[in-house]
């Protein structure tokens, strides 16, 4: 109920900017504009160093300042309406990993069902959606398979290291009983909001791989700062992280 209260109260309050502020829209055409980054696409990042069984990525703008904004507005702000142009910059990620030329199976990476009910919302299979619907309208199509769930509790990913983070997640997705039969033999793409040092991805793929499916990537709304990462086959310093 609360994702239903707050798209009423979208519809009838003021609302400011998500990514710069500005006021009276929900997000504005300079910020629509800074998502799609300026019209250059989505361009593959490899974090570095690479967790074993990350499969490539491709990420559709970087993680920070507009963008950011607008991820945490709909991530933990319940600006549901967000996804829309969300899902449009995941779109052009998957777009990017040219993953065959029929429909794609898209396997959102799941949230733990605390942080879902605690939000009011899952934001990543939100995205997914929008994302699906932006590929129907312009290809071959796009379906979303939530198959994947937590077998167990993880602990949050802030804060800790690449290997912390590995560690964490190692061995703690799975696909759900009786869902391996829709991976079978088909491709998926793994989608996320966002990629730090690639131990989710790696994890999910690997999730994913033993059910039966075939990963051919994985796309994201954003990727991180504050690690180096190679962008198109050039190793670039990220920007710093925020405090």
């Amino acid at each position: 109920m609360q994702g239903v209260w707050r798209e009423l109260a979208g519809l009838v309050l003021p609302v400011d900017c998500a990514g710069c502020g500005r006021p009276r829209t929900e997000l504005c055409a300079e910020c629509r504009r800074v998502l799609a980054r300026d019209g250059r696409g989505a361009r593959r990042v490899r974090p570095w160093p690479q967790p074993v069984g990350l499969p490539r990525v491709w990420a559709g703008a970087p993680y920070a300042d507009e963008v950011r904004a607008v991820l945490l507005a709909h991530k933990e702000r319940g600006a549901l309406r967000l996804a829309g142009p969300l899902g449009a910059v995941l779109a052009g990620a998957v777009r990017g990993l040219r993953a065959g030329g029929g429909p794609l199976l898209l396997v959102p990476v799941p949230s733990a069902r605390r942080s879902v009910a605690g939000r009011g919302h899952d934001p990543v299979r939100r995205i997914a959606l929008a994302a699906a619907g932006e590929l129907r309208r312009a290809g071959p199509g796009a379906r979303v398979l939530a198959v994947l769930r937590q077998r167990r509790a993880v602990a949050d990913q802030a804060g800790l290291s690449a290997r912390q983070r590995l560690a964490n997640v190692t061995g703690a997705l799975e696909v759900r009983a009786g869902a391996g039969r829709l991976l079978a033999g088909r491709s998926a793409v793994l989608v996320d909001d966002l990629v730090t040092t690639g131990a989710t991805l790696a994890e999910a793929a690997r999730a994913v791989t033993e059910a039966g499916g075939r990963v051919a990537g994985a796309a994201v709304v954003a990727a991180a700062p504050g690690r180096a990462f190679e962008v198109d086959g050039a190793r670039t310093e990220a920007l710093p992280r925020r405090k």
